[in-house]
């Protein structure tokens, strides 16, 4: 038996640049739980054709995992699911199951099983996105049969490493706030590589609408498939905040 891990190992598939996964990740992670990663990369030079190129190589990058003990893979990369579609994420689920025979969720189908969850249909978009990308998660959204009530977003650091990974958590929060005064039941902060913890504590603080960042939703649903009766509900996990010792630790306070 791992010493680390004890109730359940996670295998994360992370972009290749993404600064963000593995900490809040490690964050958001409850007690007894762990991860190993590994990195999908490609040579592609746009954003959308990397996140496609990404999805192609999903088993290949899973093999770097060996025989580690895993019981789940996730594929932390919501924007290669809106690209390609509901039917293909679902086939990859499926290829990824049965050559790994261990639970396979993305990011994207881990938001839809938390807003289930919630028993919510109306939903605001926070996005890191470009416009064209934003548009395709609409659509990915509203034929999971969610309405789309507004969106807002922080401002992309076009000049730095990566536009989505280099954001200010302050545009973030702006947006959070922004977005607290529309008629949805619920903020998804969408993609793995903007940071939202910060986001996130401050928006219970002051308590605005009820929100959840894609990686929360993955970490929970992970944990939802792995051990059902130890995981509670998305509504619980939200409020929880059991991780904020952590995430102090990890900012320095």
């Amino acid at each position: 038996m791992n010493d680390y891990g004890k109730k359940g190992l996670i295998g994360v598939l992370t972009p290749q640049a993404n600064t963000t996964v593995e900490p809040e990740v490690w964050t958001l992670l409850p007690t007894g739980w762990s991860l190993i990663n590994t990195r999908l990369t490609s040579k592609r030079k746009t954003i959308e054709s990397r996140l496609v190129d990404y999805t192609k190589n999903f088993e290949k990058t899973a093999e770097q995992f060996g025989n580690a003990p895993i019981n789940i893979i996730a594929s932390a990369c919501t924007g290669a699911s809106y690209l390609i579609g509901q039917k293909a994420e679902l086939e990859i689920k499926n290829e990824m199951e049965n050559r790994y025979k261990v639970p396979f969720v993305t990011a994207a189908l881990a938001t839809v099983n938390a807003l289930r969850d919630l028993d919510v249909k109306k939903i605001s978009l926070l996005s890191p996105y470009p416009d064209t990308l934003t548009k395709a998660s609409v659509d990915y959204w509203q034929g999971h049969n969610f309405e789309v009530v507004s969106i807002s977003g922080p401002k992309l650091e076009t000049e730095e490493f990566h536009p989505i990974y280099a954001m200010a958590g302050s545009g973030v929060l702006q947006a959070y706030r922004e977005l607290s005064d529309s008629a949805s039941d619920v903020v998804v902060m969408m993609g793995t590589g903007m940071s939202t913890l910060t986001s996130l504590y401050q928006g219970q603080k002051e308590n605005l609408k009820v929100a959840f960042s894609c990686n929360s939703a993955l970490v929970w649903s992970c944990c939802k498939k792995h051990a059902p009766s130890e995981t509670p509900s998305m509504e619980t996990w939200i409020k929880s905040m059991s991780w904020k010792k952590k995430y102090d630790f990890l900012i320095g306070l």
